[in-house]
């Protein structure tokens, strides 16, 4: 048959959700590969953060309060942690999200007298999808993942933004987004230099959270073909990705660009005069204190006595 009579038969057996679904299973399969190569380049920075800084002194802060001392490469390292375990996350999320749909008005494929299986595994086969094991017109969790899996991102993005926009205040100095002429200044104070690119992960990361739970809402769906639930991801998820596109170049440009203080660092380590090596006082002490108080214990009792 020549393939320019062939058009006839692209709609063939098919529900219109089913090309729909399939289109968009298509387009999340490469903005994941966006996400993919964001979340490797920023796993490169933090490691190189991580390695140049396993020695750098710093503070660790509990409730904003000066607590013990780590490293800044500390730092880095944990959020590293938690970005390797997205992409672990993304990799596990593939073979249940890059699923093709094809299968008729109420999800039976009766549509197609012989050979249904057979040319639902073909199709799937031609874009490179999986086969669904059954219809999943109204059996959301696949899409769901997908936005809870860019929350998740995103919930990792706003940490690394809200330490640095921490760092920044003029009290700490500590580290710093890159500098550009003009950016982060204001007009009418210009000795700040404000934590612009953090500001806007921020942003994004926390409408990300809001669509990931419109995603989870959109589970609840009516018998086979839903009435309106379904739309909610058309709204939603274009939008999320845009928006964690976004938060990840934002953040990539802060981590290759970021400036420490390491002097500064050291200078706020010292401002309790070593109060903060609290903690190892309290555990060299906790010896004797525990025979003390066992000593104590055991004079009260025979006095009981």
């Amino acid at each position: 048959m020549c393939r320019d009579k062939l058009g006839e038969y692209c709609h063939w057996g098919a529900t219109t959700q089913d090309i729909t679904d399939t289109a968009t299973v298509l387009q999340i399969r490469q903005a994941l590969e966006l996400v993919e190569a964001d979340l490797a380049a920023i796993a490169r920075a933090l490691a190189r953060l991580a390695s140049e800084h396993r020695l750098t002194p710093m503070i660790g802060r509990s409730n904003l309060q000066q607590a013990i001392p780590i490293t800044f490469g500390y730092k880095m390292a944990g959020l590293l942690s938690a970005v390797q375990r997205h992409q672990e996350r993304l990799q596990q999320l593939k073979a249940r999200v890059l699923v093709g749909e094809f299968a008729g008005a109420a999800g039976t494929l009766a549509s197609l007298e012989t050979g249904a299986m057979e040319t639902q595994a073909g199709l799937c086969a031609e874009l490179g999808l999986q086969q669904p094991v059954i219809a999943w017109h109204t059996i959301r969790d696949n899409i769901a993942e997908v936005g809870t899996f860019l929350g998740l991102v995103g919930g990792t993005l706003g940490k690394l933004s809200m330490d640095v926009k921490l760092l920044m205040q003029t009290e700490v100095a500590e580290a710093f987004e890159p500098f550009h002429h003009g950016r982060g200044s204001s007009s009418t104070m210009p000795q700040k230099r404000n934590p612009i690119s953090s500001c806007y992960i921020h942003a994004a990361i926390s409408v990300v959270r809001q669509h990931a739970a419109a995603l989870l809402d959109a589970m609840v769906a009516d018998h086979e073909r839903s009435t309106g639930p379904w739309e909610i991801e058309w709204i939603v998820l274009p939008e999320a990705f845009c928006l964690m596109a976004g938060a990840l170049k934002q953040s990539l440009a802060v981590l290759e660009g970021l400036e420490v203080d390491t002097a500064a660092m050291r200078r706020n380590l010292g401002l309790t005069h070593g109060l903060v090596m609290s903690e190892a006082v309290m555990m060299g002490l906790g010896p004797a204190l525990a025979e003390r108080s066992h000593m104590i214990w055991f004079m009260t009792c025979a006095a009981m006595r």
